[in-house]
């Protein structure tokens, strides 16, 4: 039991850190895609730079890693900055993804820790009977059962729990995650295609030079 404890714990501290922190406001905001749309219009780059880097969403961090790319490599292409982009994009991904994995872990071990606490005291029981003569055996054996099977409904509990906690962020996280990468795909080509008219630009000075 005191395993399965530690765990009803653990489910409970995750619960309430994704409650936190799996908000669509973390990911992206409407504020934010107006002003960087505004910006981009304007060909102020270092502006949205500047302004990614004061935003906490996830789209921001990937717009300024992007548009970070683009203006240090003039000559980059825009499958190149898709690519920083998509890269900066899978690793917030993946942290969302890390946040709920555990509580599938707990849900996967949960029941197999109260089994293991019904043999151990299943076992106890019969060691009790054993060495036990002056009780009846009955009310012994049936006393020891129904105190190991608490552990299998306290693990079936803990597991249920976590897998059905799992189940509701799961579906967050994808929704989260798809929001995010239909902004990021709108910013990003809008970034590759001033990115892309700004090339020519340059090679008629270099050819006038």
């Amino acid at each position: 039991m005191v395993p399965l404890v530690v765990a009803s714990l653990i489910t409970m501290a995750l619960v309430f850190a994704c409650l936190f922190s799996l908000r669509r406001g973390t990911i992206i905001t409407q504020r934010f895609l107006e002003t960087a749309e505004a910006l981009l219009r304007k060909r102020d780059y270092l502006g949205l730079i500047a302004v990614s880097n004061r935003h906490p969403e996830a789209v921001a961090r990937i717009t300024a890693r992007a548009l970070d790319f683009a203006t240090k490599n003039p000559t980059a292409s825009p499958e190149a900055i898709r690519e920083v982009a998509e890269t900066e994009g899978s690793r917030v991904a993946t942290s969302l993804n890390h946040r709920i994995v555990f509580l599938a872990d707990i849900a996967t071990l949960s029941p197999m820790l109260g089994l293991l606490g019904t043999v151990v005291g299943i076992i106890n029981s019969f060691g009790v009977l054993a060495t036990n003569t002056t009780q009846p055996r009955p009310m012994l054996l049936a006393h020891g059962v129904s105190e190991a099977l608490v552990a299998t409904a306290a693990g079936l509990i803990v597991g249920i729990v976590a897998m059905a906690f799992y189940a509701i962020f799961r579906g967050k996280v994808a929704s989260m995650i798809s929001d995010m990468e239909s902004a990021t795909s709108h910013i990003v080509n809008m970034i590759a295609a001033q990115h892309q008219l700004r090339r020519p630009e340059r090679s008629r000075v270099l050819e006038s030079d």
